[in-house]
């Protein structure tokens, strides 16, 4: 689903901005960025990234794991290009509630997103990092996220939001499914459904009322019919480029 922009006070002038991070690294230093593999005793970096996903229907074609997926992917592109990141293991659950009914969807609600979002927040800083980003790749985690950053903040832990920001189609349609062939094609099953290509502001009233069912039996908001490889690696290699800007003026 598409995503709001980042969440959290606009980032200060790259100038002003504080060593803690860091600028974009040189040669990757081979230094071990995944927290899960790390010991207690190795841990050594100065910004955790957190990816927030779903596991929720993607059409017939994508799978459950595809949110998930991409922010992993984005938050290990910023690992590798900015010395000092970290990355969380990924949380593979978050607000679903649009796409209820539809097997494979396992949604833990806003209510539920928001509050392990502060605990996460409240046991790893300062104990583990300085700072925390949530990478949140799925739309209906938008709230959540947003109210769990405004809570953090209000605590005196710096941690800020960021989503790509895609444009085109709304779910499962050309864009994921171009991204999701660039990250691993075999993933991808073949498919010629085409959803409710209507513009989202105009299926919002119903979306609302009725989830995603109600408006689209397959699940799929836009059109794959297109989706390549190609064009998903440039949509990737964007989005990366954004997220490597916004920790940098952090």
């Amino acid at each position: 689903m598409p995503t709001d922009p980042p969440t959290g006070p606009p980032p200060r002038p790259a100038a002003c901005a504080p060593t803690g991070v860091g600028s974009l690294a040189g040669p990757p230093t081979g230094r071990p960025t995944g927290l899960g593999s790390l010991t207690s005793a190795e841990v050594a970096g100065r910004l955790l990234v957190v990816p927030i996903g779903s596991t929720e229907q993607h059409g017939p074609h994508l799978p459950l794991s595809t949110d998930t997926d991409v922010a992993v992917a984005l938050a290990t592109r910023l690992a590798a290009r900015i010395d000092g990141v970290l990355v969380a293991p990924a949380v593979p659950y978050g607000a679903s509630g649009e796409h209820a009914g539809f097997p494979g969807t396992l949604s833990i609600g806003a209510a539920a997103t928001e509050l392990l979002l502060v605990e996460l927040g409240r046991s790893g800083l300062p104990a583990t990092v300085a700072r925390m980003l949530l990478l949140s790749a799925h739309g209906g985690n938008t709230a959540p996220v947003s109210a769990a950053v405004r809570l953090l903040r209000s605590e005196g832990r710096d941690v800020r939001a960021w989503s790509p920001r895609w444009d085109g189609d709304a779910h499962a349609g050309r864009t994921e499914t171009s991204v999701q062939l660039a990250l691993d094609p075999t993933r991808v099953r073949p498919s010629t459904v085409v959803g409710n290509t209507a513009p989202l502001a105009e299926l919002l009233p119903a979306l609302r009322a009725g989830g995603v069912r109600s408006v689209s039996p397959t699940g799929v908001l836009g059109d794959p019919t297109g989706a390549s490889a190609a064009e998903g690696a440039a949509l990737l290699d964007a989005a990366t480029a954004d997220l490597v800007a916004f920790v940098e003026r952090w």
